[in-house]
């Protein structure tokens, strides 16, 4: 079993939308390495830390899990949405996704408290520069990141 941590702004899909909708579709990634990750990295049952992003307070807000096998996104095919791409073909698609299933809503877990957990030290969401919204998270991390939300 691997671990992600996978970030949707609360505009686009939210927690709530999340755990209302049931399995729901990670579209509009536009990123080369995070597309992999979905691609070729993330199973059925993969943990995932739902993180919102681009918001007051960004943070971990709840946990949820891969949901199915990748497919292609149908935003890439949609001229009329944001996320179109028109160098991708039915034939030929260039964008993947995977469903992410909410397990359940958890308080905002900040950057700044799991920057101040030395047990998340070298999460990648953490480090410098870091842009991806799909970043593997380790089993280790995970369970601190656990911890940290049954407190409180």
């Amino acid at each position: 079993m691997k671990y992600w941590l996978m970030k949707s702004e609360p505009s686009e899909v939210s927690i709530d939308d999340a755990l209302r909708l049931g399995a729901t579709p990670w579209f509009g990634v536009r990123n080369y390495q995070a597309r992999n990750f979905m691609r070729d990295q993330m199973q059925l049952g993969d943990g995932v830390l739902f993180y919102h992003s681009s918001c007051d307070e960004p943070g971990v807000v709840g946990i949820a899990e891969v949901a199915s096998t990748p497919y292609p996104d149908a935003t890439q095919f949609d001229a009329k949405s944001h996320y179109y791409d028109p160098k991708s073909t039915p034939e030929n698609p260039r964008w993947m996704l995977v469903d992410v299933k909410a397990i359940r809503k958890t308080r905002v877990l900040s950057l700044a408290e799991m920057r101040a957990n030395e047990d998340l030290a070298t999460m990648v969401v953490l480090q410098k520069g870091s842009r991806l919204s799909i970043t593997p998270v380790t089993a280790s991390e995970w369970t601190a990141v656990l911890k940290l939300l049954d407190k409180a």
